[in-house]
């Protein structure tokens, strides 16, 4: 159901206009601008955008100038983990061998997840309760629950942040047991606080 469910999601996203992309993408960065969570956070780990998903490289370089911290994943496949490296300016982003801009760890500054004070995610699919649909290998999976399970940053939570299109949002999102909430949806439309958030 997951495999079908993410054929439908990213067919549905790769078809959005790539002049309508663009609008709907400045719409959904003046709501995460405006989202007090981002004004109060020092540190924000980001992901960087990868083919139809909502581009994230205008959000990096707006809060660079707004002189915080920024931080993006790198996956580390063998131990089945992201690690965390701080940048300083989003031309330190390389594409990893399937094109996901990460940072170069040899140039970049490692950071730990305690540091953060809020997660970007992303997703192909989620529900209004902050079930996602990833793409299958976990990692965001195992990095929520390690926030989870350590709570830390802004009055003790790490807030995680969705940034998807309203194509994205379906009414139930299949779950299991080891699949992890986001807090927040930002949409092209409209901010979703998430059920179990108390914002």
């Amino acid at each position: 159901m997951k495999k079908t469910l993410r054929e439908i999601l990213i067919k549905k996203r790769d078809s959005i206009d790539k002049k309508e992309k663009e609008l709907r993408e400045k719409s959904i960065r003046k709501r995460l601008f405006s989202l007090k969570y981002f004004k109060e956070a020092e540190t924000i780990l980001f992901y960087a955008s990868f083919r139809s998903e909502v581009e994230t490289i205008k959000c990096m370089e707006h809060a660079l100038r707004m002189g915080k911290r920024i931080a993006l994943p790198v996956i580390d496949r063998p131990h089945k983990r992201l690690r965390l490296y701080e940048i300083k300016d989003t031309s330190e982003l390389e594409p990893n061998n399937i094109g996901i801009p990460e940072p170069v760890p040899a140039r970049s500054r490692g950071i730990k997840l305690e540091e953060v004070d809020l997660i970007i995610i992303p997703g192909i699919g989620f529900d209004p309760s902050g079930n996602r649909l990833g793409y299958g290998a976990g990692y965001y999976d195992r990095l929520l629950a390690y926030k989870k399970k350590n709570p830390v940053g802004i009055r003790g939570h790490i807030p995680s942040v969705a940034l998807a299109f309203e194509e994205q949002i379906v009414e139930r999102i299949p779950a299991e047991s080891h699949d992890i909430k986001v807090d927040i949806i930002i949409t092209d439309t409209r901010t979703i606080f998430c059920r179990d958030f108390r914002s």
